[in-house]
């Protein structure tokens, strides 16, 4: 007979759970670089208890991030109705730039997992994720002619990203935002587009 995986204690459970809020709370108001142990101490917790469920601030920023995912895959469960391929990579990349801009700080991180080749980061399997959906839109719009070659997921992942970083560092006006959006489109347009 297989031995039944046994349930994490309720103490176990409320503590993670704990952790969770309090970090999402402390990225929104302090950006990615807060103190986790502050995190630690407003959650209830000591700092070995934190590092016991997130040994790396990564792996937190990671859990938090997979609690938001659930509007990213509404965005995105509503971008796969449309029959504009176009259309579809254009709305996927501002969802992208809306969950890139979830905290202060986070493109840098994600970018830096993006460019990771090993699972090392827990943040690298979530972009990666994100980079191939971001590929199946571009391959889709690349056959209906809107793309050129050329063109990946990774590099309008990275566009997101750096959209995102803008959004949050220099307060640009949306005129400024329009015109960059206007530029990244630009250079992934098929000629003649």
């Amino acid at each position: 007979m297989g031995k039944q995986a046994r349930k994490p204690r309720a103490d176990v459970q409320r503590n993670r759970a704990a952790l969770l809020e309090t970090a999402q709370r402390h990225f929104m108001e302090h950006g990615v670089g807060t103190s986790l142990e502050a995190v630690a101490k407003d959650a209830g917790v000591g700092p070995g208890t934190l590092y016991r469920h997130f040994p790396t601030r990564e792996a937190l920023l990671a859990a938090v991030l997979q609690t938001r995912s659930e509007e990213l895959e509404a965005r995105r469960a509503e971008i796969d109705q449309l029959d504009d391929p176009e259309e579809a990579l254009r709305r996927w990349l501002r969802a992208m730039e809306n969950y890139f801009g979830s905290f202060s700080g986070l493109p840098e991180p994600l970018m830096t997992a993006a460019r990771a080749q090993d699972a090392g980061n827990p943040l690298t399997v979530p972009c990666h994720i994100l980079i191939n959906t971001t590929d199946e839109y571009v391959h889709a719009a690349r056959r209906a002619g809107h793309v050129r070659d050329g063109v990946n997921g990774y590099d309008l992942f990275l566009a997101a990203v750096s959209v995102a970083w803008t959004m949050s560092t220099a307060s640009p006006d949306q005129e400024s935002l329009g015109r960059l959006r206007d530029l990244i489109e630009y250079g992934y347009r098929a000629a003649g587009e």
